[in-house]
């Protein structure tokens, strides 16, 4: 079976890995130091491809995005069945008469 990852790339992980042990691997957008060990392979496997070593393409941000639209649907789902619960608003003024009116009379 053919390597997944040059032996370059596999270099450049380990470097990236050493630095974060180390304490001084940093972030590169925000410069913030990079304690996560995922983190660490994913700016190693990064400097690799920039390199031009053989190392499998970024993965796509799909997963969020289905997330995402399940939150949406889980909300919008909310809201219709709190809509359906309420009373309609004649009844809910009625309601309130009705209790305002045996407060005053006692």
């Amino acid at each position: 079976m053919a390597r997944q990852y040059s032996r370059g790339a596999a270099r450049k992980v380990e470097r990236a890995m050493k630095k974060r042990k180390a304490g001084t691997l940093k972030s590169g957008r925000s410069g913030k130091k990079v304690k996560s060990r995922k983190q660490a392979i994913a700016i190693g496997l990064s400097e690799a491809r920039k390199a031009g070593k053989k190392a499998p393409k970024k993965k796509t941000g799909r997963k969020g995005a289905k997330k995402s639209t399940r939150k949406i649907a889980k909300k919008a789902a909310g809201k219709t069945a709190r809509k359906a619960s309420r009373r309609p608003a004649k009844k809910r003024k009625n309601a309130l008469k009705r209790r305002r009116g045996t407060k005053s009379r006692s």
